[in-house]
């Protein structure tokens, strides 16, 4: 049974102000560092190559987030779930999709999910260091303040997570809302002024860029994906908003407030106006402050984004087997993993203390988002090519082919930082990769030993008086909906006993967020004249499961199951004796071994009482 209810989804321009507050912080902020990144890689700041810069931030958003996200990945959902690994979930269950592909369709979302844990390193805290560094503008005496102030921010939106945001979300969609309308406000502003800085909306200016200038123009590419690196939140998010909300919010307000930024952007950088920050030259003297103020706040949202989209992607991977399952807590509308939180804490702040600036930090930041956006590609091209969608194919592939340059400009950045989120994603790849082999074959071992459900009534009929049936019930639980668990066989054949009414508890995983109608549970009673009944449920990867309302849910369906009150757990545990073969295979069992060592344990995830729940356990040769 699903007990934790799949977020409720609402329609309307509530909605799309909704979205506004969660979804598009982070590409909501990428003025205030894009351009300024995009700008070092030119070698100077003449009005052509001011336009041609310009105009290729601009079409590189128009291509990535408005056609390949908007417009083709917002709709391959899971039941209105999104993300990467929603898009993997779909290429699995497609029966068209060939098992081979299948399995190295998993391993490329791996390191697709991997590297978005990579970037969650960077974005929050480039985010709030950009916003901070306004103060220099401000005031150039305040430049000391501007990391112990980010540190500040940073740490104080770690800390709170354990809280829960509920209370200050609500203060998100406007803030946003606030910071567009100021961001449009002030480009636009530009504009008047110059308003032949339009036309960098021209794809014409992009083209002459890469025809005159093809090496500056290439290296830009490598920048110019900050202005896309919070594209992954529109798919990852769309399960709290919905499609249409999304996409309007986008249409209607993110898109022309961006557009309009950078071409007034484009203006005062041609006429040579901007010292230090791109955004803030925007900013007239008076407005500096107040603008620093609202840029803060909306950079904090955007990292507040980042945290819980890297909370739902550690999640779902724990659920689909890819990571170990992770303690949980549900704090309003969302989910807090604790291990998390403290381990993107510390990660955040050496950043920030190591590398001191946006500027320093830009030289890092888009080689991972950029590994995460191929790696969607891929699997959307993939998914196009078994459904025969021919042309939505053709127009994934020809921006998968602008993506891969844009990744390829990336690989420079390896030299100056963008090692470190690198060595993230290799690392935490592996680790995944080790645990997904591991528990395939651990679960192939393990199923191998448990025995079929119909074997054990007909065990128990078999042995009649000669086994001891002590008093009470206990409830077995497991998750395979065919097997019972492996403490079922060890007790008949290690203690020869088995309580007097067992309930043989089966729940199964689905490939969806959540199983809806399908978490009523069903009760085959068909060994109830022995004592045994068989309880299955099915729950999504985002629901908890709770073994007591489940059984009270089925004692609803089947009034002689006995209840859970004054029940013993019996839980199954398999401990691993691997026989690897080669240095590779025993690297990846020692990673295995030592994460399920630290693994939450089985009781913990569940909601059964410590004193009344065993734990029987085997050692099995893998």
């Amino acid at each position: 049974m699903s007990t934790g209810a799949s977020a409720v989804r609402a329609v309307g321009p509530g909605a799309a102000l909704g979205a506004l507050g969660v979804v598009f912080g982070d590409i909501g902020t990428s003025p205030l560092y894009a351009m300024d990144a995009v700008l070092q890689t030119t070698p100077d700041a003449s009005r052509a190559m001011v336009y041609g810069a310009t105009s290729t931030v601009v079409w590189l958003m128009v291509s990535v987030v408005a056609v390949l996200y908007v417009r083709l990945l917002l709709r391959e959902d899971n039941h209105r779930d999104g993300g990467l690994l929603a898009l993997l979930t779909l290429l699995r269950r497609d029966p068209r999709t060939p098992p081979r592909m299948r399995l190295a369709l998993t391993a490329l979302a791996i390191v697709g999910a991997a590297a978005f844990f990579g970037d969650s390193l960077i974005t929050p805290g480039i985010s709030v260091l950009s916003a901070v560094e306004g103060l220099e503008v401000v005031a150039p005496d305040l430049a000391a303040f501007v990391v112990p102030v980010a540190l500040v921010v940073l740490i104080a939106l770690f800390l709170v997570q354990r809280r829960g945001t509920r209370s200050i979300a609500r203060w998100f969609a406007p803030i946003m809302a606030c910071w567009f309308a100021l961001s449009a406000g002030l480009g636009l502003t530009a504009i008047v002024r110059h308003p032949e800085a339009l036309a960098v909306l021209s794809p014409h200016w992009a083209v002459l860029h890469f025809v005159q200038h093809p090496h500056t123009a290439f290296l830009s590419l490598g920048a110019a994906v900050l202005a896309v690196t919070g594209a992954e939140a529109l798919y990852a998010d769309m399960g709290d908003f919905g499609r249409r909300a999304v996409t309007r919010a986008w249409m209607f307000a993110v898109m022309p407030s961006l557009l309009l930024t950078y071409a007034g952007q484009a203006a005062v950088l041609a006429e040579g106006g901007a010292v230090g920050s791109a955004y803030y030259a925007l900013v007239p003297t008076w407005l500096l402050l107040p603008t620093v103020v609202v840029a803060t706040a909306a950079t904090v949202i955007a990292s507040q984004a980042v945290i819980t989209g890297t909370f739902t992607v550690v999640h779902q991977a724990g659920r689909l087997r890819l990571l170990p399952p992770a303690h949980t807590t549900v704090r309003g509308p969302r989910t807090y993993l604790p291990v998390v939180n403290w381990l993107l804490l510390p990660g955040v702040v050496l950043l920030v203390v190591g590398f001191g600036s946006s500027a320093a930090l830009a030289s890092a930041y888009g080689l991972a988002v950029t590994v995460t956006i191929t790696v969607t590609s891929l699997l959307l091209t993939a998914r196009l090519a078994l459904s025969r969608r021919w042309g939505a194919l053709a127009v994934a592939v020809t921006v998968l082919v602008l993506v891969l340059a844009v990744l390829a400009a990336n690989l420079p950045k390896v030299r100056t930082g963008g090692w470190l989120p690198m060595v993230v994603t290799l690392s935490l790849a592996s680790v995944m990769y080790a645990w997904w082999t591991g528990q395939a074959r651990v679960r192939r071992a393990t199923r191998r030993l448990e025995p079929p459900l119909g074997e054990i009534v007909e065990q128990v009929r078999a042995r009649g008086a000669g086994l001891a049936r002590p008093r009470g019930t206990a409830v077995f639980v497991g998750q395979d909906h065919e097997r019972a668990p492996l403490a079922v066989r060890m007790h008949l054949e290690n203690e020869h006993s088995l309580h007097e009414r067992v309930v043989i508890l089966r729940c199964r995983t689905l490939d969806r967020p959540a199983a809806g109608t399908d978490s009523t549970p069903a009760v085959d009673a068909t060994g109830a004249d022995v004592g045994v009944w068989v309880v299955r449920v099915d729950i999504g990867y985002d629901d908890v499961f709770r073994p007591r309302a489940v059984l009270t849910a089925a004692s609803v369906v089947e009034p002689g199951l006995p209840g859970h009150a004054g029940a013993s757990y019996v839980l199954s545990e398999s401990r691993v004796a691997p026989r690897p073969r080669g240095p590779a295979s025993r690297a990846r069992w020692r990673i295995y071994r030592l994460l399920d060592r630290f693994t939450s344990h089985p009781a913990d995830l569940l909601d059964v009482p410590d004193a009344t729940t065993t734990i029987v356990g085997r050692r099995i040769h893998v």
